[in-house]
């Protein structure tokens, strides 16, 4: 009997180890993925703001339809001549991963 109680203990704690392990690691990924979507929209908007590509957009839209395609959400751009800084969201379990990007040319020493 004592073991019986013993067995099921160590089970609820092995399931409840697991669901948890599973929940930060859920969230370890959905934060890579929005740090990942918030490099490739600053990249985008620094490109089409610089004229690298040509874009019909201004390079926020531009910044906002990469951040779309990767899953997340463009909620703040700026532009400062050739240089981006973006900011990303994306949803995961009811919180929210933000991530900023900054691209442009190097700074002038």
């Amino acid at each position: 009997m004592a073991g019986t109680a013993l067995a099921a203990g160590v089970l609820v704690a092995a399931c409840a180890l697991s669901l948890g392990l599973a929940a930060v690691g859920g969230a370890a990924v959905t934060a890579q993925r929005v740090a990942g979507a918030a490099d490739a929209a600053a990249l985008a908007a620094a490109d089409a703001a610089s004229g690298a590509v040509p874009a019909v957009d201004d390079p926020c839209t531009t910044a906002a339809r990469v951040a779309a395609a990767s899953g997340a959400t463009l909620t703040a751009c700026a532009i400062e001549g050739f240089v981006a800084t973006v900011e990303v969201e994306a949803g995961y379990a009811g919180l929210a991963a933000i991530s900023r990007a900054r691209a442009g040319p190097p700074a002038a020493e």
